[in-house]
């Protein structure tokens, strides 16, 4: 049930962002360009999108677990540290480039949009880079500690 739950609230997302403009890059450059042809249209989508989260994400807060049964993860509060702000600024940068964040790079992939195929290969792997190098620095401190 939850696999199928999932799956619904997938195809909605999926919908609700190609419906938005969000999949289409051209569209995403353009409201990333301040400087030239500014398309402000996927600001009213964020402002939009924002307005329809603060509820749930609200009464989520005040919940142990979810309506479906799952048990939220626990939250990292304070973490703004080096790595968030270098793959914050990462993030942005192959944004900016490409167009594409990873919700509409998955509904584009679904597609079979290739630009998509290589934006998700290179997400998978900045993943796996990431969880390597955490992984790495984990055992350098446990190292160092025991020493």
């Amino acid at each position: 049930m939850h696999v199928l739950i999932a799956l619904l609230l997938g195809l909605l997302f999926g919908l609700g962002l190609i419906i938005s403009g969000m999949t289409d890059p051209a569209k995403v450059l353009a409201f990333l360009d301040f400087a030239g042809l500014w398309d402000s249209s996927l600001g009213l989508v964020m402002a939009g999108a924002i307005g329809v989260a603060v509820w749930p994400f609200r009464r989520a807060g005040r919940r142990a677990k979810s309506w479906l049964g799952g048990v939220y993860p626990p939250a990292e509060a304070g973490a703004v540290d080096r790595p968030l702000i270098v793959g914050s600024v990462l993030f942005g940068i192959g944004w900016g480039l490409s167009g594409l964040c990873p919700g509409p790079a998955l509904v584009g992939l679904g597609a079979g949009y290739l630009p998509a195929a290589v934006f998700v290969i290179a997400m998978i792997f900045g993943m796996e880079a990431y969880e390597w190098m955490r992984g790495a620095r984990k055992r350098r401190l446990k190292a160092s500690a025991s020493n």
